[in-house]
């Protein structure tokens, strides 16, 4: 059996791999269009701040290592153009120039390739792009030459914000420009505030809403023209998104969506006999709703390779969605998520509500530890988890992970509630941020308590038809407080509470929504109809912040 693999970074060398486990006698042949095979693509933008300083770090296998260990062929800059399905040939263009090879088994890993936006000023020498490590030299080398004081990252999403930072490692003052509201696209704006403040408080400047018309160059540097206003910097990078690189496969016949995207089965086939698809450059079904999308991941592409691999091999492995779990570094910062998120479930029409917890990422008397916010969204009725985002320093990479088991599961809040997760002060609480987000959904599922949310707080009646209660204590009120609520402390509440007006329902706030909830059900027990804000004061204050950036237009951040 002779089989051909296009493209050697995550899902072609996992495939390849796979098929000589399983195979020893296979003629494998792996067609890489750039230099390197098997890199760290994820790594690129740390090796641009200096957290990865050599170049050689970010190849995990060189031709030579791979043909050592897995006797595969290995064929560096060498493109396949195109493919000929009725003779079971690929066109092959190289430095030595074109030829066909045959196959028996065709796998195409052509991953995607950087969104360039039609731009007046593009390209341009001062602008860039990152997918590969002839790009990230490029950069590396722009700066270590140029010595450019400042940079635009054009785009807020996951490569966005880490160039933000480790172009700001480099030495750079960064400004972002997002054309969304708010940044990394998987968080719902109410999580991504935290980040938007964190990135502010490095220094990052955020041009949100705004959208990059026109590159124009003033005298040694770039000017931006927004939407609205200008930006002026040394350089950019673009950062607004990949498509898939399917042009030459389209022309063979392969069936794609609209994206580009190819179309596959559970076996990562395609539409054309002995030909299969993995990684960026196929529509994935996500796991979660069951719809059509593009997620492209590292993850769920070496899973396809692995899986494209057994079913040539005879196994009849199947692929079982993408469930889009993800993390990011932002500075000391910590982004994670998995499942879906709100905006997701409204547009499928899923009846679901939203949970948000503050919670320690160990015990509060052990020193060292921090807050990390969770946010998750559930089944109305069910309470059946269908996605997690979580912001935090310590131990959200832990949370997030067992909650994106919990989805994979198809478990519930009540089974969250019941997880026996691994206890010591110096790593976690004996009620685990995990544990407490399913008790806290449990409560809403049984009854015991009534919540509202951050964007129902300014729509209250202020006219004394509803009691707007704060039992926070005096030192947190006196930091900020939210218009028209009344305060009792929570340890006075007991004694006062013949101060409330009897028959008017109660919307009360703490902090972070434990104590509150506390004063829902001691207030419950009076005979108070009681409502607690979810994420409490803190969620409140994080999105009327983050929501209202300072405007960085017209500014030169140089």
């Amino acid at each position: 059996m002779k089989v051909v693999i296009v493209g050697g970074v995550a899902g072609g060398a996992s495939a390849a791999a796979r098929l000589r486990r399983l195979d020893e006698h296979a003629e494998i042949i792996l067609l890489e269009r750039g230099p390197y095979i098997s890199f760290a693509n994820c790594g690129l933008p740390y090796y641009i701040g200096g957290d990865i300083p050599q170049k050689s770090d970010l190849t995990l296998q060189t031709p030579e290592s791979f043909f050592a260990r897995f006797h595969v062929d290995v064929r560096v800059n060498s493109e396949a153009t195109e493919i000929d399905p009725e003779h079971k040939t690929v066109t092959v263009t190289s430095q030595d120039g074109t030829y066909q090879e045959s196959y028996d088994k065709l796998i195409l890993s052509p991953g995607a390739q950087p969104i360039i936006p039609p731009l007046e000023g593009l390209p341009h020498e001062k602008v860039f792009t990152l997918r590969n490590i002839p790009d990230t030299v490029r950069i590396k080398e722009f700066i270590q030459k140029q010595a450019p004081k400042s940079a635009v990252v054009i785009g807020g999403g996951y490569i966005g914000v880490e160039m933000a930072e480790n172009l700001v490692q480099a030495g750079l003052q960064v400004t972002i420009v997002e054309m969304a509201d708010h940044v990394i696209a998987p968080l719902d704006i109410d999580m991504a505030c935290d980040v938007h403040l964190h990135l502010q408080a490095k220094g990052v400047n955020l041009a949100l809403g705004r959208q990059v018309t026109a590159i124009q160059t003033i005298g040694e540097h770039l000017q931006f023209v927004l939407d609205r206003g200008t930006l002026e910097a040394d350089m950019a990078v673009l950062c607004v998104g990949v498509k898939p690189d399917t042009q030459f496969c389209q022309r063979a016949g392969l069936l794609c969506n609209q994206r580009g995207s190819l179309l596959v089965d559970q076996h990562m086939r395609t539409n054309l006999e002995d030909i299969y698809a993995v990684g960026d450059a196929v529509e994935i079904t996500n796991f979660v709703t069951g719809s059509k999308g593009f997620l492209p991941l590292a993850g769920p592409a070496n899973r396809q390779g692995r899986i494209a691999a057994d079913h040539i091999c005879g196994i009849p492995s199947r692929y079982q969605g993408t469930q889009g779990s993800s993390i990011l570094k932002v500075f000391d910062l910590t982004v994670a998520a998995t499942g879906i998120n709100e905006k997701a479930a409204k547009a499928e029409g899923l009846s679901f509500d939203k949970m948000f917890t503050y919670s320690p990422s160990h015990a509060g008397y052990y020193p060292g530890g921090s807050p990390m916010s969770v946010k998750v969204i559930y089944e109305k009725g069910t309470g059946k988890i269908l996605g997690a985002q979580i912001v935090g320093q310590e131990g959200v990479d832990k949370r997030c992970d067992v909650l994106a088991v919990a989805i994979r599961a198809g478990m519930t809040a009540f089974d969250l509630a019941q997880l026996e997760l691994c206890y010591a002060p110096p790593y976690s609480s004996a009620k685990d941020p995990v544990n407490m987000a399913g008790f806290a959904i449990e409560n809403v599922l049984t009854g015991k308590v009534k919540t509202f949310h951050w964007h129902d707080v300014d729509k209250l009646p202020r006219d004394g038809s509803v009691t707007l209660l704060d039992v926070r204590t005096p030192g947190e009120r006196a930091m900020g407080h939210i218009e028209g609520f009344l305060h009792i402390p929570l340890d006075e509440l007991r004694s006062r509470w013949q101060e409330l007006p009897q028959g008017k329902p109660v919307y009360i706030h703490c902090h972070s929504g434990l104590r509150s909830y506390i004063a829902c059900r001691m207030l419950s027990g009076y005979g108070f109809d009681c409502y607690n804000l979810c994420g409490g004061y803190r969620l409140y204050q994080s999105v009327i912040s983050g929501r209202n950036i300072p405007d960085h237009s017209c500014l030169d951040p140089k």
